[in-house]
């Protein structure tokens, strides 16, 4: 049984997987809004997946920020195409510059490093490997 993580955006979704022994959080995909339910329907057929965490843009002073009301929408939608998981939101500032950062300390060109789907991608994996770190507390 696998966790996935969501970094929710109105133009691109950012999705990450742990390893069926949920141990490792690995980049999965990055995806446009529309196309997020096909995939995910699909990608249930194949894989169990124990729980979603979503990631929820928080400001610097802990309140919901701008974008948070569409991640609620998100989150909602969330249990009702699939009721059985439970959906676990973790505070998600930060995670955007950390990804950043990692990407121009790793050696990739400059069009990778610029390529905002790669920034969604590890930020939802930064997400998910959060929630596992706070889960072995």
């Amino acid at each position: 049984m696998r966790i996935m993580a969501f970094d929710y955006g109105t133009k691109r979704v950012g999705i990450a997987v742990t390893d069926p022994l949920q141990i490792i959080a690995n980049p999965l995909t990055t995806l446009h809004p529309d196309k997020l339910w096909p995939f995910l329907h699909e990608y249930m057929q194949s894989e169990v997946v124990a729980t979603f965490v979503v990631g929820k843009p928080r400001q610097m002073d802990g309140t919901d920020s701008q974008s948070a009301e569409h991640v609620v929408g998100f989150t909602r939608r969330l249990q009702r195409e699939f009721p059985g998981i439970p959906v676990v939101e973790i505070d998600e500032r930060f995670t955007s510059k950390m990804a950043t950062a990692a990407i121009s300390q790793s050696g990739m060109n400059r069009k990778k490093r610029q390529n905002k789907e790669t920034v969604d991608t590890l930020s939802a994996t930064i997400i998910l490997q959060d929630y596992l770190n706070s889960k072995s507390i």
